[in-house]
């Protein structure tokens, strides 16, 4: 079952979502060559903490760090680390989520560290386009699919591999609440889209092929063939009108 908030929760939803892009900001600014993932953890924490909410992502069934951070060929669920020192060139996202008055908010960005090659900032700008396309098929009248597919249509048309096993998801007073919304998918198909659905909109697009593999501390997942890979994100509000984005 899909949840349908009222103007006033979705207002609510704007404090988190606000922490949430905030955090997102000002620790993805601190991106540089040298720093550690465990240092940009800690930032993104310090951030949240200080506006009154919690990080949504710390203890979430088990995760440690109050960020995902994912370098270069990982995916997604990347645990910040003193080990993993960030190089001249590398790419890396940042997942990162609030919690404040009980709403949570979600989103992510992958940063460029440095000066990166023009493919991998293709890549990027291709999978920040994707969530743009995804963002704009979010509207009432439209289908679950529609999202999907305006990812997928962008991606795959581009030589990219769109993952299928990690999909964006509702939200609200959880951090995943139904439908789950694949980032690929057929026009017109899938639950019909109403107001006041919220959305986490999420595409992971692949320089190479869209398989993935499972790392063994349980939580990061990378391409199958060691290319890079970019994640973008943002929380969504579905309306009468165009989509309002609440990590803003």
């Amino acid at each position: 079952m899909i949840n349908i908030k009222s103007k006033e929760e979705i207002d609510a939803m704007r404090e988190a979502g606000r922490i949430s892009a905030k955090a997102l900001q000002l620790t993805g600014a601190q991106v540089r060559p040298g720093i550690s993932t465990l240092e940009l953890d800690q930032i993104c924490e310090e951030i949240i903490r200080l506006e009154g909410a919690v990080p949504a992502f710390k203890g979430y069934n088990g995760f440690p760090g109050s960020i995902c951070a994912s370098v270069n060929d990982a995916v997604v669920h990347g645990i910040p680390s003193a080990e993993i020192i960030l190089q001249e060139g590398d790419i890396i996202s940042i997942d990162t989520g609030a919690i404040i008055n009980g709403w949570v908010g979600d989103n992510a960005w992958t940063f460029p560290v440095g000066e990166i090659s023009e493919a991998k900032a293709r890549l990027l700008a291709k999978t920040e386009e994707c969530m743009w396309a995804e963002i704009d098929a979010a509207r009432a009248g439209n289908h679950l699919g529609d999202i999907g597919h305006a990812c997928q249509k962008l991606a795959e048309s581009a030589g990219y591999g769109v993952v299928r096993e990690y999909v964006g998801h509702g939200i609200g007073h959880m951090m995943h609440e139904e439908p789950n919304i694949q980032n690929y998918g057929k026009p017109g198909t899938g639950p019909l889209l109403e107001p006041g659905m919220v959305f986490a909109l999420e595409p992971m697009i692949n320089m190479g092929t869209a398989d993935v593999v499972d790392g063994l501390d349980g939580w990061l997942v990378s391409t199958a063939d060691g290319q890079p890979s970019a994640h973008f994100e943002k929380t969504i509000a579905i309306t009468d009108a165009d989509p309002i984005i609440l990590t803003q």
